[in-house]
C-alpha cells in the first residue's frame, strides 16, 4: 500500500483540508499508477513550533512535505506524473505557491511488504492477488473505495 506521509505545521489543516488532500492524492496514485484506491493511505503529521529546521535554522514559510512510499515497478512517466499531480493538490488545497511544497516518493520492492495478510504483488498483478484473497478480504478491500 502506499504511504504518504504528509507533514506541515501544527494547526496548518483543518478536517477539511485533510480529507480534500487524502482524497486528492488517492486520486493521483490511483490515475498515474491503475492501482484501486484502497491501496492509498494518507497519514498527516503536525510538527510543533521550533521542531523543523532547514540549513540549520528554524523554518520561517510554510511549507508542506509529502512522502510518499510506493512499490518499486512504476516507470519514470508514472512516477513523474504522481509527483506533480500531488504537487499539484497541495496547491490548490492549500493556495500555497508550489515553492513551498516538496514531495519524495520512495520504492519498496512488493517482496518486502505485507498488507491486508498477503505479500504484495507486483505492479500490474493487483486484480490476481485480489483473486487469490478470501471472498471477506476482498469485499472488505474492494468496499474501501
Amino acid at each position: 500500500m502506499p504511504t504518504y506521509t504528509v507533514s506541515a505545521a501544527m494547526g496548518r489543516f483543518t478536517d477539511e483540508l485533510k480529507h480534500r488532500i487524502a482524497g486528492g492524492i488517492t486520486r493521483a496514485h490511483s490515475q498515474a499508477t491503475g492501482a484501486h484506491g484502497f491501496f492509498a493511505q494518507v497519514i498527516f503529521y503536525e510538527i510543533p513550533t521550533g521542531n523543523h529546521f532547514i540549513g540549520g535554522n528554524p523554518l520561517k514559510a510554510e511549507q508542506v512535505f509529502v512522502n510518499g512510499q510506493i512499490r518499486a515497478g512504476r516507470t519514470l512517466e508514472q512516477k513523474g506524473r504522481l509527483l506533480n499531480s500531488i504537487v499539484q493538490v497541495i496547491a490548490d488545497a492549500t493556495e500555497l505557491e508550489r515553492r513551498y511544497i516538496w514531495a519524495y516518493i520512495s520504492e519498496l520492492p512488493p517482496s518486502q511488504m505485507v498488507e491486508y495478510g498477503q505479500v504484495l504483488p507486483e505492479p500490474g498483478e493487483e486484480e490476481n492477488w485480489l483473486q487469490t484473497m478470501s471472498e471477506a478480504d476482498r469485499e472488505y478491500l474492494l468496499g474501501m473505495g
